[in-house]
């Protein structure tokens, strides 16, 4: 799948907000800090395209962006401990809004290569197969382990989030490694509509 020219629609705040469209669908998720923005400018091959921070939970709204063949949605990061109670009610709220209102083609879940999935991390992937909304997961910062450790890791985030190996994909926004496979599984999962 080529890119081609990858450009931000809107952000939304709230259901009323949200961009409807007849293409594709693809959702990006994960808890506040994993590298959703990175994997963004990653996979348009533009390092400024998503706005990137070093502070967790920067990405408050549903930010949506126009891949040519699909739609992106960048979910709000989950799990940040910083921000008060309502503010992670007002997230939830949001992203359950999300998940009611649109038909999502493929959600990548990212989680760091290098940490046990977190209970926010379990709970959705439970929630994707409740729901039976396709997903993939994707274990960012690749690069930050040796590369004879990557595939362990990956085996044991598999067992642990009760999917199958070759349904965890690891991925690097520094080196731009896992961008052909994942471009790969979103046009595959688009031609199974």
């Amino acid at each position: 799948m080529k890119i081609k020219n990858p450009v931000f629609i809107k952000s939304a705040a709230a259901k009323d907000g949200f961009y409807i469209t007849p293409k594709p669908l693809v959702a990006v998720a994960g808890k506040s800090n994993v590298g959703k923005s990175s994997l963004i400018n990653m996979l348009a091959n533009n390092r400024k395209l998503a706005r990137t921070s070093v502070t967790p939970g920067r990405t408050r709204l549903v930010n949506y962006f126009d891949f040519g063949d699909f739609v992106l949605a960048d979910l709000p990061g989950y799990g940040f401990a910083r921000v008060s109670k309502d503010e992670k009610l007002a997230w939830a709220r949001l992203t359950d809004s999300f998940f009611a209102e649109h038909k999502i083609t493929l959600l990548l879940s990212l989680i760091d290569i290098r940490h046990p999935p977190t209970e926010d991390d379990k709970t959705l992937v439970n929630y994707l197969y409740h729901y039976a909304v396709p997903f993939t997961l994707i274990a960012t910062k690749a690069d930050k382990l040796p590369k004879t450790r990557v595939k362990p890791a990956i085996a044991a985030l598999a067992a642990e989030l009760k999917v199958g190996v070759g349904n965890v994909m690891a991925a690097s926004a520094v080196t731009g490694a896992g961008r052909e496979e994942i471009l790969a599984e979103i046009e595959r999962m688009i031609a199974a509509e």
